[in-house]
């Protein structure tokens, strides 16, 4: 007599299958990745992208500003916002390694299927006020079910292009009408602060190594200075500012560590005109000078490749 697998030891099995060693891999299914870790990790730096990670093994903590989110098997992490966090597998071991698989989500196919659905009147009355960017809730059977569908297509490549574009509707489905869904459909919806935020800090991201005016900012968002900061850090737990400052010395450090270029080129690229600003800020950053702190991360590393450090996944 066999005995059936749970779902969550499926998935698990899965996610171990097509990661079978630490790091992070990109899957034949766009924006579904994987992530192995075989032993609790400091923390490390990571551009978050809108996404939804579920733990298969182990857990993590991801830290915001000053604030640490939690999460561990069957539950998943949703990310609405570009945000630049902290990463550390806080649960792994070899026996039991930590085993994530990550989704990233397209804000403008959460705007569609919003457009598309009979209920919007409905879903927009749960619009919550802006709030953070990142929230953790338990993984529903539902939810399980539509990703383990997704990640099992990985083994049947001829029906990825009809069937994987599916499952992904039905994941945001899943995602909006969850618990912490309002947060995702806050960002979706073009007449929320929670948008309008999401468009400084997209030109932000593509433009932080220019001056950050604020007023030019609020106008592009088309709020106040003083509406355009509330919301701003509502959302990221920091100010307009501090994002950029952090995006700067992030890009920097990747500078230093992946293409090994000294510290007063990074800080000049990344926007920097004196290079002992550059230093204090950067040291007061991460704790320690920036080619001293370079090496300690490629300590860390211990021989996985140099950008994992700076990997998307959350």
């Amino acid at each position: 007599m066999s005995t059936q697998i749970l779902p969550q030891d499926e998935i698990a099995a899965l996610i171990s299958r097509h990661a079978p060693r630490n790091g992070d891999y990109t899957t034949a299914i766009g924006n579904l990745t994987f992530h192995r870790q075989s032993s609790v990790t400091e923390s490390l730096f990571h551009a978050a992208r809108p996404s939804v990670a579920i733990i298969a093994q182990g857990a993590k903590d991801v830290t915001l500003g000053s604030e640490t989110f939690h999460y561990s098997r069957m539950q998943y992490l949703l990310t609405s916002v570009d945000l630049p966090v902290q990463v550390r597998v806080a649960e792994a071991s070899v026996d039991k390694p930590h085993l994530c698989v990550v989704l990233g989500i397209d804000i403008a196919d959460v705007a569609a299927l919003l457009d598309s659905d009979s209920g919007g009147e409905s879903a927009a009355q749960k619009i919550l006020p802006a709030t953070r960017g990142i929230s953790v809730s338990d993984v529903s059977p539902e939810l399980l079910d539509a990703m383990l569908r997704l990640v099992r297509l990985l083994d049947k490549p001829g029906e990825i292009a009809t069937l994987a574009p599916l499952i992904r509707r039905e994941l945001t489905y899943r995602l909006l009408n969850g618990p912490v869904g309002a947060r995702l459909r806050h960002m979706a919806l073009a007449s929320s602060q929670s948008h309008q935020v999401g468009q400084a800090i997209d030109w932000i991201k593509h433009h932080y190594a220019q001056p950050l005016r604020i007023e030019q900012l609020a106008g592009m968002a088309n709020m106040s200075m003083s509406s355009l900061h509330h919301h701003f850090k509502a959302i990221t737990a920091m100010t307009p500012m501090q994002y950029q400052k952090l995006l700067r010395l992030q890009e920097a450090r990747r500078l230093m560590l992946v293409e090994q270029i000294d510290a007063g080129t990074a800080g000049y690229r990344v926007g920097y005109a004196s290079e002992s600003q550059f230093s204090r800020e950067y040291s007061r950053q991460f704790g320690r000078a920036p080619m001293r702190d370079v090496g300690q991360v490629r300590a860390q590393l211990s021989g996985a490749s140099a950008g994992t450090a700076y990997s998307v996944l959350p």
